[in-house]
């Protein structure tokens, strides 16, 4: 049976990056595919957009200024338990292209890790691939 093709038409996403270009891109290429795309470029700005923007999936750069991506994560996962929303899928984006970077992002609760410079293709595969996976579940 051939796999059931998954949209990305009214997916809500959050990009946190700190880089205005990497912010651009990501956000075109969400958009052009049909989501809803907030990009902000730091954590505090991630905080004060999720006060009015539940977004499905995170997408974060991990080195931010003021307050790493790990940090923004455990924050965002305390709003979740706090509005009892279930937990938003994080993708972690970093520089960092060891396999302890990897995985300690997957353990600090990121459900994906791709290396900069990003993979536009894997990226979309993966928000895909976590969008299958959170519908499975509900």
């Amino acid at each position: 049976m051939p796999k059931k093709s998954i949209s990305l038409k009214e997916l809500r996403l959050l990009i946190v990056d700190d880089d205005p270009d990497t912010r651009k891109i990501l956000a075109i290429l969400f958009k052009l595919e049909g989501a809803e795309v907030i990009a902000v470029g730091s954590a505090l700005e991630a905080l004060e957009a999720m006060l009015y923007f539940k977004p499905d999936i995170l997408i974060c750069d991990i080195c931010l200024p003021g307050e790493d991506g790990y940090s923004l994560l455990e924050k965002v996962r305390t709003l979740n338990k706090q509005q009892t929303q279930p937990e938003i899928p994080a993708i972690a984006l970093t520089a960092f292209v060891h396999e302890e970077d990897r995985t300690y992002a997957l353990l600090a609760g990121f459900q994906g890790h791709l290396y900069k410079p990003i993979d536009l293709k894997e990226l979309v595969s993966v928000v895909t691939n976590l969008i299958e996976l959170s519908t499975s579940y509900n």
